[in-house]
């Protein structure tokens, strides 16, 4: 028997069809329905196989259903939210992929305060430059992880049947505190990408940006892959958890000051060991990750 009989996705993109289609592959669901803004995005993403069903309305979208997965830009989760409410039903599960987790818990407080045990707030920890139901992916969350960020109010059965989803998907789970994940990953997700929009766009905005972009290789396309990524959703992602952003790129900028005085006073000395430091710091990252992905790849069950 299926995981979960009726799946509802709300933003059949990247991430939400990657999981409808990560499950099917796993036989794990049984009739998925699609929901969004763009019926030509629904419609594609119907004829890739990703959904079984189009709905518009979330009275019938929610007829039965098992487990809801919000997978739009965080800035329509109030909205989408204050629509589902009149109309979800007590089994029903409901949980999304947001970037930021403060702002989506704020959001299910205020909209879905009476059905609070079964709203289990999640983000994966995966994605690629390119979206859209044609990005999507069965593999995408493998050998990934998916943070989870319970409320106080949650069935332990329901927090279950979440991470169940998430590891029939592929991913390692693991719990969050919500104000701990959004400083976290202020730092290692959203300030990375602030900066990546911010160069190309310095750069794309300059006289000779043709000139620039022609001489471009592998590390302007390393560093700025990310610039590739969604704006709308890249927009909300910042804004709701601008506070702590704020607060990365200001530390950011003081690293930037150090390395521009040590630039104009032509400490080479001071300037190699800041690059040994960081580049010995990147190493035993990528090796500590590499090690962890073969491990969640082979024992997904022991997350």
């Amino acid at each position: 028997m299926a995981l979960i009989g009726k799946l509802v996705i709300c933003g059949v993109g990247l991430i939400g069809g990657s999981f409808a289609l990560a499950l099917r592959e796993k036989g794990e669901v049984a009739h998925v329905v699609g929901m969004g803004r763009k019926r030509a995005t629904l419609e594609r993403a119907q004829a890739l196989g990703i959904i079984d069903e189009i709905c518009t309305d979330w009275a019938v979208a929610l007829d039965a259903a098992d487990y809801v997965l919000l997978a739009t830009p965080v800035g329509q989760t109030d909205a989408i939210m204050a629509a589902m409410a009149p109309h979800l039903q007590t089994q029903t599960i409901v949980s999304d992929v947001g970037s930021t987790k403060g702002d989506v818990i704020a959001a299910a407080y205020r909209r879905l305060d009476a059905h609070l045990a079964r709203v289990v707030p999640a983000h994966p920890i995966a994605g690629a430059e390119n979206s859209g139901a044609e990005a999507a992916s069965a593999a995408l969350f493998q050998g990934r992880s998916t943070v989870l960020t319970p409320l106080p109010e949650n069935a332990p059965e329901a927090i279950e049947k979440v991470r169940a989803a998430w590891r029939a998907a592929g991913a390692a789970v693991v719990s969050m505190v919500p104000q701990d994940h959004d400083r976290v990953f202020a730092a290692v997700s959203h300030l990375p990408h602030l900066l990546a929009f911010g160069l190309v766009h310095d750069l794309a905005g300059r006289a000779n940006a043709e000139l620039l972009f022609s001489h471009a290789a592998s590390g302007f396309r390393d560093f700025t892959r990310i610039a590739g990524s969604h704006p709308e959703m890249w927009r909300d992602i910042c804004l709701a958890n601008r506070q702590a952003l704020l607060g990365e790129l200001d530390q950011y900028l003081g690293e930037l000051a150090l390395i521009r005085s040590l630039l104009l006073s032509g400490n080479g000395e001071r300037l190699e060991k800041l690059f040994e430091e960081a580049r010995q710091a990147r190493i035993a990252w990528g090796e500590k990750h590499a090690a962890s992905a073969r491990i969640e790849i082979r024992r997904p069950e022991e997350a």
